[in-house]
């Protein structure tokens, strides 16, 4: 499993209409091969900048399966003309993760 990182810039005084986009969207990817499942956060200190992180099986279920779909020409006419600079995308593997004991 990997996790897709990305900081999404919205343009100011857009985030309401990015939030209804991305509300529209989200079943777009969830129904993607490979998809596992996502959050979308917004930041506290930057309102406008928005944190998703999104699990996917493999880098190439996101790379190749998801960008390489006709579905993604939908996400990307959704979504992509509200970011003001264009968001980096990275991938992580879990090196450690902490639970609270039961």
């Amino acid at each position: 499993m990997i996790l897709e990182h990305a900081i999404l810039p919205v343009k100011p005084g857009r985030e309401a209409d990015f939030e209804a986009a991305f509300a529209e969207a989200k079943p777009i990817i969830a129904g993607m091969p490979g998809f596992i499942d996502l959050r979308l956060s917004r930041s506290v200190e930057t309102p406008n900048e928005y944190l998703l992180l999104v699990h996917w099986e493999s880098v190439e279920a996101h790379s190749v399966g998801f960008r390489g779909s006709p579905e993604y020409g939908r996400w990307r006419e959704l979504l992509h003309h509200f970011y003001e600079p264009f968001p980096v995308v990275e991938h992580f593997t879990e090196v450690l993760g902490v639970r609270p004991e039961a």
